[in-house]
């Protein structure tokens, strides 16, 4: 393979620039087992502003959007770069059986104590930031620019990205010429992928109330069942994406939730339905929305509901594009040290994220890339039987990334992304 002369010396240079991980190991250890919630962030917040003034270089910023926090280090003249990591967890009983495994109950918006775990490897990412934080400190002469190292909190939400921005993010840093970060994924551990334009999907997440008559159970002519109502429109919703979307386009329709009465022998007056969807363009977005509204509203009139539904949006996320200069860019790095570990054309995911929010606000550039959290001997033999899709991902009360080589292959990527852009 032939490696370009600027990126060879880099290459070497963060091999023998990296810090032993090995408290890094222990540090994310600590993470996976104190997770805290979307918007409850503060021991985690408060673990990395202690970290990140260890280091005595950043310029540290917090509660930023809430817990958000970014520590700024100006290493002379140059572009301005931000890698950003999320550090929020999510309402699941972890059954891993790892011996560092959350057993940490929190209460959420609504006051209801859940069970919290790190399902989606937000703590990996944070640590590996923090690891990649220390190690562009030690390879200083080597690149001159101003790296901001961003911590996010409530990304599970879809809020914490535009939550920073709203609360002022780049009235207290500087506006960054490039927006860079990464999701650690169901792959094979060491691998790591990207693509120039759409990489992850739009989502959004609505809750529908359908309205219905209340009455006894045994005398359900007297009343408008809404669990019959809600039951017709699940069934029904199923048919947007397989009948009315061009096969061609990338969408997803799901039913997360349906509730409604509290005991058997009682209609309810009312049903609730949580809907997610996914898709990338606009266009979609808007062919699907249409077409949950038009099969409730015709559903509703279909069983006499007294009362028209309410839609109510609770989340939206952005799609997530990658800029084509920016990929590129980002690309030749990972080629020249991942070497055929990397993936440039990796398959668009229906996985959504808020990163782009930071870039989009202000017309930034951006690349975002996913690594692999699957221990390699796992992965290769799931692989060879063509199982692969059975090993737990993402928000899986199974989820576990192996600590290495995941998290050395993580810091690798934030530390030459950011290069890419910062070379003397």
């Amino acid at each position: 393979m032939t490696q370009s002369p600027l990126t060879t010396p880099l290459t070497t240079l963060l091999k023998t620039s990296l810090p032993d991980l090995t408290p890094y190991e222990t540090l994310y250890k600590h993470l996976h087992t104190h997770p805290e919630l979307s918007r409850q962030e503060r021991r985690t917040s408060e673990t990395i502003a202690a970290h990140l003034t260890y280091l005595q270089v950043y310029d540290l910023h917090t509660h930023i959007g809430g817990y958000g926090l970014a520590g700024i280090f100006r290493n002379g003249p140059g572009k301005t770069v931000l890698l950003r990591a999320d550090m929020d967890a999510l309402p699941v009983q972890e059954l891993t059986n790892l011996p560092y495994a959350s057993t940490v109950m929190m209460r959420d918006a609504d006051g209801v104590e859940k069970p919290v775990m790190h399902a989606c490897g937000h703590d990996m990412h944070v640590t590996c930031l923090l690891a990649a934080a220390e190690t562009l400190v030690r390879m200083r002469d080597a690149w001159s620019g101003t790296v901001i190292v961003l911590f996010q909190p409530d990304e599970e939400r879809g809020g914490g990205a535009q939550a920073m921005v709203d609360d002022g993010l780049y009235d207290r840093i500087p506006v960054p010429d490039y927006v860079l970060g990464q999701h650690v994924m169901r792959m094979r551990a060491g691998s790591v992928g990207s693509r120039p334009g759409a990489i992850m999907a739009a989502a959004d997440s609505m809750k529908i109330t359908v309205f219905g008559r209340g009455g006894h159970g045994s005398q359900p002519h007297q009343t408008v069942d809404p669990v019959v109502l809600a039951a017709h429109i699940v069934i029904r919703l199923q048919g947007i994406v397989s009948r009315e979307v061009n096969p061609s386009e990338l969408a997803v329709v799901t039913v997360g939730s349906l509730q409604a009465g509290q005991t058997e022998n009682i209609i309810a007056d009312r049903a609730e339905i949580g809907v997610d969807f996914r898709s990338v363009r606009l266009e979609v977005r808007e062919q699907i929305i249409a077409g949950i509204k038009r099969i409730v509203e015709a559903e509703c009139v279909a069983s006499g509901s007294p009362k028209p539904p309410v839609f109510t949006p609770t989340r939206r996320f952005p799609p997530t594009v990658n800029d084509g200069d920016v990929a590129g860019r980002v690309a030749e790095m990972f080629r020249m040290h991942f070497e055929e570990d990397f993936d440039g054309d990796v398959p668009r995911t229906n996985v959504a994220e808020d990163f782009s929010t930071l870039a989009t606000c202000r017309g930034i550039p951006s690349c975002f890339w996913l690594f692999g959290g699957v221990d390699p001997e796992v992965w290769d033999t799931a692989q060879a039987e063509a199982r692969t899709e059975e090993i737990p991902g993402n928000h899986s009360a199974l989820f576990a990334p192996v600590i290495q080589p995941t998290m050395r292959v993580g810091v690798d990527a934030l530390c030459l992304a950011a290069l890419a852009f910062l070379k003397k």
